[in-house]
């Protein structure tokens, strides 16, 4: 990914995702970055990233979403996940 907003490591949390955008009029895909951190000194949130291949998109500039989540937040989703992960290997099976 070209033009980066967010910082791709090592670290990060899932890279090359198959990626959607949908607006008003138009829907793209594009190869997506995900990535879940909190703040090294005194955590009081956990952040959520998304950002999409800006070179694969011809509607949107460059730009990465962001969700500040509580940590009760952060596991009402994790455990969204969870369950519809399990909804999917059920039906992989």
């Amino acid at each position: 990914m070209a033009d980066r907003i967010m910082k791709v490591n090592a670290y990060t949390t899932l890279d090359l995702l198959d990626g959607e955008v949908e607006g008003h009029g138009f829907e793209e895909e594009a190869y997506a970055v995900v990535n879940v951190t909190s703040p090294r000194e005194n955590p009081d949130h956990v952040s959520l990233q998304v950002e999409l291949d800006n070179t694969q998109l011809e509607h949107l500039a460059p730009h990465a979403e962001t969700v500040r989540l509580s940590a009760e937040e952060a596991r009402t989703l994790a455990a969204d996940l969870e369950k519809h992960a399990e909804k999917v290997e059920a039906n992989e099976d």
